[in-house]
């Protein structure tokens, strides 16, 4: 971590380079874009967005070596949104919105008196779908309205988290990455001048074994992978590729939430680097003060207030992504991991959420045929 990071949150750049920019830019106006974003791609006539789950800038840059094709595309960093986490960034590139805005403001939200995990759209009662509708809860058609070939897993096209942030598209599933530069190619030759394409297999590497010699081998991989997509593009088709967060080696490092931090606390949301404390009524501010106390040598402590005040989640918040958020962030700023013990969930090798520079900052890239 740089010493900057020791001292202050890296904070989301909503106004300017940050991937929630990237669809309003290609779909529906290019000035958003200018300056980041190259004038040959905002002046495409087809264009294919790929987003490469767990890809961060820092990672990459620290093993271009191993990825000559994306080190040759590489634009510069841009940012990804707060907290760093798949379900709320996903949501944020595919609508063109804030977390503010489009209300997944985590991987594990307090909606409705139940803990909604956003990706698997569960919570310990069971599927949610029924009782925490996907559209309610995100109201924001994505893509602009524009109804794109979405191409992804096939095991997410039924999911409630696809609902939420991919509903309304030409959902084109695949079962192995090598499918993706064959189904993005079809899609091209059709016609469709807006391609969307998303692939997991860093993030899930990553949380496996770590950013070692897995991970590597699998950023080898996306390296070939892109390398074939690139060699779909007709003449005149672009290519941008972004990611929705990076990751930052915790392995063991996972800490337990004091006990007496937890004895003023309802409920933790949100995630192991970027959890939120729900105090019992009318305790924030001894909430806040127990926190800080215990938490403070690793984690940001800060209240909800200045989160909304400093812009964590955009400029607007609504009224409905308020309610889901807690009253104490804990955000990690070492490379730890914080959890409630009575629900410590799996260990992870590398873990993401928070706001420093290895999970915020994401690559922008981009080729022409």
């Amino acid at each position: 971590m740089s010493p900057a990071d020791s001292i202050t949150p890296l904070l989301p750049d909503y106004t300017g380079a940050c991937v929630s920019n990237i669809v309003p830019a290609l779909l529906q106006y290019a000035d958003i874009g200018a300056g980041w974003i190259p004038d040959d791609v905002l002046q495409a006539r087809q264009v294919v967005l790929l987003v490469i789950d767990g890809l961060g800038y820092d990672q990459l840059a620290e093993r271009a070596h191993l990825a000559p094709t994306l080190a040759s595309m590489l634009r510069g960093p841009i940012t990804t949104v707060a907290p760093t986490t798949t379900a709320t960034a996903l949501t944020s590139i595919a609508t063109g919105t804030s977390p503010g805005e489009h209300g997944l403001v985590g991987y594990k939200m307090w909606v409705g008196g139940e803990l909604l995990n956003a990706l698997r759209w569960t919570s310990p009662l069971g599927d949610a779908r029924e009782r925490i509708d996907p559209i309610d809860l995100q109201p924001i058609t994505p893509f602009v309205g524009s109804s794109p070939a979405v191409i992804s897993q096939a095991q997410f096209e039924t999911s409630g988290f696809t609902e939420a942030h991919l509903r309304d598209t030409d959902y084109r599933p695949y079962w192995l990455p090598s499918s993706i530069p064959v189904e993005i190619g079809a899609a091209l030759r059709n016609g469709d001048e807006f391609v969307y394409a998303y692939y997991d297999g860093i993030d899930k590497i990553a949380h496996i074994t770590g950013l070692g010699a897995h991970y590597d081998a699998e950023l080898g991989a996306v390296d070939a992978l892109v390398s074939d997509v690139v060699d779909a593009l007709p003449a005149g088709a672009a290519l941008v590729v972004t990611a929705d967060h990076g990751q930052v080696q915790v392995g063991e490092r996972v800490c337990a939430i004091a006990p007496e931090v937890l004895a003023m606390t309802a409920h933790v949301s949100g995630e192991a680097r970027f959890g939120w404390l729900h105090a019992h009524g009318g305790h924030d501010a001894e909430l806040l003060a127990a926190a800080t106390d215990v938490h403070a040598d690793t984690c940001w402590v800060v209240p909800v207030d200045q989160v909304l005040d400093e812009g964590w989640f955009g400029a607007e918040v609504s009224s409905p992504a308020r309610a889901r958020l807690g009253d104490v962030a804990l955000v990690a700023r070492e490379p730890v991991a914080l959890v409630d013990p009575a629900h410590p969930g799996p260990l992870l090798q590398s873990r993401h959420g928070s706001l420093t520079s290895a999970e915020m900052m994401v690559p922008l890239l981009s080729a022409v045929g």
